[in-house]
């Protein structure tokens, strides 16, 4: 009896059954609303964090500026038909880490800087996605004001400095 996507491993779907799935995810609560109220309520979580405050995390707020932008990238590659099935399942897990509330640094604990190691996990998923993914892809669904290469390096530079170096070698083992 052959297996339906549904009863595969999601690593053993080809693409056409990796899409499928992602969009029956979707409709299951990942709607398009539901990712636009998710990068909507972290936006203005952040912004409020800054203007709290202020110059104390000066370096950090163009950082955090960055997060829902990833979010949104993420989320929109995950749905692009262009992109591979790995890739996919990628993109998957990056959005999956950004709602979930199990992460490394949890930002219910430390505020809106816990968005930071979601915004490394997602920078160093893009980066591996872009290793076979046409960057006119990815630029094409990037909601930022900078260009999303640069953006990319300026989190991979900064890494360590935001956020420990043990949470940057978990982050890299994850996503190898």
């Amino acid at each position: 009896m052959e297996q339906t996507p549904a009863d595969k491993p999601f690593g053993e779907l080809n693409d056409a059954e990796v899409s499928k799935t992602l969009d029956e995810a979707a409709a299951g609560g990942y709607s398009k609303e539901r990712a636009q109220r998710f990068y909507d309520r972290v936006r203005q979580s952040i912004q409020n964090y800054l203007e709290k405050k202020g110059r104390a995390v000066e370096k950090g707020a163009e950082f955090l500026l960055l997060v829902p932008d990833v979010f949104m990238l993420l989320w929109r590659l995950a749905k692009d038909k262009r992109v591979s099935g790995k890739n996919k399942v990628l993109l998957g897990s990056g959005v999956a880490y950004f709602i979930l509330p199990f992460d490394l640094i949890p930002g219910a604990i430390v505020g809106p800087i816990g968005y930071l190691d979601d915004l490394v996990f997602g920078v160093y998923i893009l980066n591996k996605v872009l290793k076979d993914t046409d960057a006119s892809i990815v630029r094409e669904h990037w909601s930022g004001s900078d260009d999303v290469l640069e953006s990319i390096q300026k989190v991979l530079i900064a890494a360590e400095s935001l956020i420990s170096s043990q949470v940057v070698g978990r982050i890299k083992k994850i996503v190898k």
